[in-house]
């Protein structure tokens, strides 16, 4: 079982609850840590910025990655001990935090000696569901160095496992790190073996410099540039916004989630099938999808958004934790279009733009030429990812009995978020929206024909756009 919920939905049933915090000893350790001159990463400052955007306008935003999984037994609490130290100690993304009083001058301090990282257990009894939400919700923000908690609570017979860690520091890959550093190691150290030997991590200190300097050496010539530049000037001048009404973005409002099952296993299986006879993976026909439902509800000759990707290649940094994730451009000419050739078009121009997913939509706006008009994304901009989960890794989360759930805060959103998740036996949307009535009516009625599209390719039916929803 896998799923992607807000907080608030979380309902775990009461139990014991220990929580691992960072030691005294380690907060000291990291206020004395001293300054590091390795620059923060695009997508650190990108959200450090943020974060003090949002704080000097009274805002809260989603700062947190929250995963839970349930685990049978007991919890060996001087176990799971050591197998959080060590996977602190293993990563140097927790080495670090940053002052941003100024956001234009970030500046990073490192702990030098990983050992100085520890969290010890702490009982906090029996919690109701409420206030188990609100105390991991109490996770230090980007102003302290621990951001990350991790707690168990314990039942009868199992206990639920969770870790709510700063994005700052991670990206979604690191649901495999998790579950191989820390499930996997805490199941051998029960069982009485030895530590799991696990591969040599990467540095993600050397990643921040090796995209310091890729993104240094850039121009406004480059080919990644110009890529980027002319994908802007088709979305006026920016990232792509969502086709549909969102309300009024000026008025702060916390985010709402929907989740909508699309395919079920037979259907999922032909639309593949379709997919492959039209020259593309699953992931082209996803974004065929979309840009088919944007066209039959609004009349759109193409349809543009962005998806996130993850630049690791090596397999030293894809056993490496930190924030990798990168944004690949999609565009997808529809007048006319068959699924097949929408699906052809979506995958070519996915996997021709994965290379740009190195360079952050920051560096383009740094260089591109004040005559293009390239500018800041506005609220209410598009982001789609589609999850694998039949296969690894997330396949080994995804078909076990572990109950393997991602949440996010909800807090204060004003762009959408669209994951279509391929499951063992469906497929499934979840969006993040805006949570206004506006929003939930436009959300909802974009996931609904994007349904429609998905049964009318899995049947073998014509997908054509609908005249009749298209204004006139």
């Amino acid at each position: 079982m896998f799923g992607i919920a807000t907080i608030d939905e979380w309902e775990p049933s009461r139990g014991s609850v220990v929580c691992w915090h960072a030691s005294p000893a380690s907060c000291a350790k990291a206020l004395q840590a001293p300054v590091n001159p390795v620059p923060p990463s695009y997508q650190q400052t990108q959200h450090l910025r943020r974060f003090a955007d949002h704080a000097a306008r009274g805002l809260d935003m989603s700062r947190l990655m929250i995963f839970t999984w349930d685990i049978p037994g007991k919890c060996d609490v001087r176990a799971m001990t050591y197998v959080l130290n060590a996977h602190l100690r293993r990563h140097d993304t927790y080495r670090s935090w940053f002052e941003f009083d100024d956001p234009d001058n970030i500046v990073r301090h490192t702990i030098t000696d990983p050992a100085d990282i520890a969290v010890a257990p702490q009982r906090h009894g029996d919690l109701s569901p409420a206030e188990l939400r609100e105390h991991i919700l109490t996770t230090p923000d980007p102003r302290h160095w621990d951001g990350f908690r991790f707690g168990v609570i314990q039942r009868k017979d199992h206990f639920t496992f969770y870790a709510s860690i700063a994005h700052l520091y991670i990206d979604p890959m690191i649901m495999g790190v998790l579950f191989g550093e820390i499930y996997m190691m805490y199941a051998a150290l029960v069982q009485g073996a030895a530590p799991v030997q696990l591969p040599q991590a990467g540095s993600y200190e050397e990643y921040c410099l090796q995209q310091c300097e890729y993104t240094a050496a850039l121009t406004p010539d480059s080919p990644e540039i110009r890529a980027w530049i002319d994908f802007a000037a088709d979305n006026d001048g920016t990232l792509p916004a969502f086709p549909l009404p969102l309300g009024d973005l000026s008025v702060p409002c916390d985010g709402d989630t929907m989740t909508v099952s699309v395919l079920d296993s037979r259907q999922t299986e032909r639309f593949e099938s379709a997919c492959v006879a039209g020259g593309a993976r699953f992931s082209g026909g996803v974004f065929a999808c979309a840009g088919l439902a944007t066209q039959e509800l609004t009349g759109a000759d193409a349809f543009h958004v962005i998806t996130p990707t993850d630049t690791r290649t090596t397999p030293t940094e894809l056993v490496t934790t930190g924030w990798f994730t990168g944004l690949v451009p999609v565009s997808v000419p529809m007048p006319s279009m068959s699924f097949p050739e929408a699906a052809q078009a979506a995958q070519e121009s996915f996997d021709t733009g994965t290379y740009l997913a190195k360079v952050p939509f920051d560096r383009v706006m740094q260089l591109a030429p004040p005559n293009r008009g390239i500018r800041s994304p506005r609220p209410g901009n598009f982001v789609m990812s589609f999850l694998d989960a039949s296969v690894a890794p997330l396949s080994t989360v995804a078909s076990s009995d572990l109950n393997f759930q991602i949440y996010n805060e909800g807090r204060a959103s004003h762009q959408v978020s669209m994951w279509v998740t391929r499951l063992k036996h469906e497929t499934v949307v979840t969006a993040l929206f805006p949570g206004n009535s506006a929003a939930r009516k436009s959300v909802g009625q974009f996931i609904e024909t994007m349904r429609s599209v998905y049964a009318r390719v899995a049947d073998g039916r014509p997908t054509a756009a609908y005249a009749q929803n298209v204004a006139v």
